[in-house]
């Protein structure tokens, strides 16, 4: 029960930082948020039709869509959540934030809407929600088209910022262009949170020794396999850690100092569960 409290108390935050991103920085600035959000600014620019009952309007048809394709009652019960949150706050605080935003710079209007709308789709996505819209159409063009995600996006943003280009104005929609961009990486950062750390594959001629090391003086986890060099034929012991990106200089320096002839690929992992990191049950 509390972790079904705490996804939808996620989901409401990042609802209110959503209709916060817009209110104060894409609508004022004519930056089109891309998606439903963004068809719905370009046609309130020209009807005045509240933009908050468009978005939900728009995303009544995708709820039925994504309910039969997506994930059923649980998919429908979030994702109808954080739409009639978001759409409700878009209109509702329309009548106690300034109506001209915040700043006409807008260079700040594209950093600030999407860092801020960026966290709250991160933390919609965070409680195994989506916002609707563009999240829906980017699955299901996945799954119906083998699209990737990213590609999805791109798609579906791409055609409403090139609509608000003829729109309002093509410096605009090279503003919102950034402002989908910076969102991105905020979701994904907000997403992922700190977790992210550097995964460690030694192949060295000294497996025991560096091993020891790292268990004694890192105390983090190590996993040895047996590995055949295909230039050389010759047997080799391949060894794998993960730590984080602090303790990588320390790493390096064990490594050097048990086997200076050993070689090193360091990479970046998203996130460790287990042992040492985060439990796998957060």
């Amino acid at each position: 029960m509390l972790p079904r409290i705490r996804d939808y108390v996620l989901i409401l935050l990042g609802a209110v930082l959503q209709a916060l991103s817009m209110v104060l920085f894409y609508i004022p600035g004519k930056l089109a948020a891309g998606g439903v959000s963004g068809t719905a600014q370009i046609i309130n620019s020209f009807t005045g039709w509240p933009i908050g009952v468009m978005v939900l309007i728009f995303n009544i048809p995708l709820f039925f869509l994504g309910w039969r394709f997506l994930g059923g009652r649980r998919f429908l019960a979030r994702t109808i959540v954080a739409t009639v949150a978001y759409s409700t706050l878009l209109d509702g605080l329309t009548f106690f934030l300034p109506k001209d935003g915040l700043t006409p710079d807008p260079v700040l209007n594209a950093l600030y809407g999407g860092v801020v709308g960026g966290i709250g789709v991160g933390l919609v996505f965070r409680a195994q929600g989506t916002s609707g819209g563009t999240d829906i159409l980017a699955r299901l063009l996945g799954r119906w088209r083998g699209i990737p995600v990213s590609q999805s996006y791109v798609l579906t943003d791409g055609l409403v910022v090139l609509w608000a280009g003829l729109a309002f104005n093509w410096e605009l929609a090279l503003y919102a262009l950034v402002a989908l961009y910076v969102s991105g990486l905020t979701t994904e950062a907000t997403l992922e949170g700190s977790g992210v750390v550097r995964t460690a594959t030694i192949i060295t001629s000294q497996p025991q020794a560096v091993a020891d090391k790292i268990l004694s003086d890192l105390q983090r986890g190590v996993t040895m396999w047996p590995g055949v060099g295909m230039y050389s034929g010759q047997e080799q012991k391949i060894l794998f850690c993960a730590v984080t990106r602090a303790e990588i200089s320390q790493l390096k320096a064990i490594i050097r100092e048990a086997d200076p002839r050993a070689f090193v690929v360091i990479g970046q992992a998203h996130e460790a569960l287990g042992e040492g990191f985060k439990p796998l049950t957060s």
